[in-house]
């Protein structure tokens, strides 16, 4: 469990590509102990189970059901990838409670700058989706918790502040680019048991 809360974020340095996963090495500045080994770490949103660490350096296996729900399959090298240790018991809670389950993409359609924040605009891929945007509900983006500010008929609108665009790989964004999203659990639950 995370809360999207992104301090740290790491650069890809490595992608061994399998006919249906692929292996990542993630270089970052966050230390990582023998400890950390098997522990889940959201890396854009995903929840993966680190499976090797070699001095500053972290190693991830990715399924290929990953793949298929995010925008791992577009992975590049040098990629700046958000990175969030799982939550431990006793710490604040300041963004909401996010599962690392990607629900699916988003393509960004448009990007508006105003003053030093960004309204970005998002079309959700899998349209059976849209019934869970909600306005005002919290929303994963890349593994960023953000609040969904309008919902239309085929796209929604999240607005990033300056202080999160300077901490996360989301000022990397342009038109075209696909995110990873994972709708707020407690929407899709409520839709589920009230249908």
């Amino acid at each position: 469990m995370f809360n999207g809360i992104i301090f740290n974020t790491g650069k890809v340095k490595k992608i061994i590509k399998k006919r249906n996963s692929i292996y990542v090495e993630i270089k970052t500045n966050i230390n990582f102990k023998k400890k950390d080994l098997g522990s889940s770490i959201s890396c854009d949103g995903v929840c993966l189970t680190i499976e090797k660490i070699f001095k500053n350096k972290i190693f991830f296996y990715i399924s290929n059901e990953t793949l298929k729900r995010s925008n791992f399959k577009n992975l590049r090298l040098n990629q700046l990838i958000n990175l969030e240790k799982s939550l431990s018991f006793g710490k604040s809670i300041s963004g909401h409670f996010i599962q690392g389950h990607v629900d699916t993409t988003a393509k960004v359609k448009k990007i508006i700058l105003i003053d030093k924040a960004w309204l970005i605009n998002f079309e959700i891929l899998d349209k059976r989706l849209n019934k869970f945007l909600i306005e005002k509900a919290s929303i994963s983006i890349n593994g960023v918790s953000l609040t969904i500010s309008k919902v239309y008929q085929k796209s929604f609108e999240i607005t990033v502040i300056p202080h999160t665009l300077k901490l996360t790989n989301l000022k990397n964004l342009k038109v075209n680019h696909l995110v990873n999203v994972e709708l707020d659990i407690f929407s899709k639950y409520i839709y589920k048991y009230s249908n």
